[in-house]
């Protein structure tokens, strides 16, 4: 596979492991992975009182018989305004487990959908002289990446990840943080030579 320097110049060939990137792809498998990320992303700290939470209510608000309304006991009752909810969210737990050899294993062949797709890309480094926006906007501008760019490096790039932070669709992460459902969200990927080093040392197991 062709590297290429921040120019868009053809720099010098690196060899992919067909392991990592030549991976056959298990829709299934990457459609599980997903939901599993989605999933383990949530919060699950939605919370509503019933009707032995809600503040007040401990007055029979009338007596049982002789006034001709209905019985009453609280004024916290859940057809009542400002009563208690019936049935509504309480914190749980929304976590999804999945097995760290099937993650790795759809993480390999989301890496070889890419690659199939000629939606990856290695540079030969992703490093900023300075935190700019603008770098990053010549950046893509230059190799051609679109507007939706996943870029990864094998460390932190501290200019690199503060130069794109202002941008809804653009993202740098690292080879360690790298997971199936960034590499699926995102139309073009972007290593440097390291990372993909990473990557195959990793996965390539």
């Amino acid at each position: 596979m062709n590297v290429y320097d921040q120019e868009g110049q053809v720099v010098g060939e690196l060899e992919l492991s067909d392991q990592v990137f030549k991976a056959p792809v298990n829709l299934s498998l990457l459609h599980q992975a997903v939901v599993a990320y989605e999933a383990n992303q949530r919060s699950g700290l939605a919370s509503t009182k019933t009707r032995a939470n809600v503040r007040g209510g401990g007055r029979k608000p009338w007596r049982q018989k002789g006034t001709g309304r209905a019985r009453a006991g609280t004024i916290r009752a859940p057809h009542w305004r400002h009563g208690g909810v019936v049935f509504g969210p309480h914190p749980r737990d929304f976590s999804l487990n999945f097995p760290r050899k099937m993650r790795q294993a759809a993480l390999r062949q989301a890496l070889s959908a890419k690659l199939a797709d000629n939606e990856l890309m290695v540079l030969d480094s992703l490093a900023l002289p300075e935190v700019k926006t603008r770098q990053v906007v010549d950046l893509i501008r230059k190799l051609d990446l679109g507007t939706n760019v996943l870029f990864v490096t094998a460390v932190p790039e501290s200019t690199l990840k503060l130069s794109t932070r202002n941008f809804k669709d653009i993202k740098a992460t690292t080879a360690q943080s790298l997971n199936v459902y960034s590499l699926l969200k995102y139309h073009r990927v972007v290593f440097d030579q390291s990372a993909v080093k990473a990557v195959e040392e990793v996965f390539g197991r």
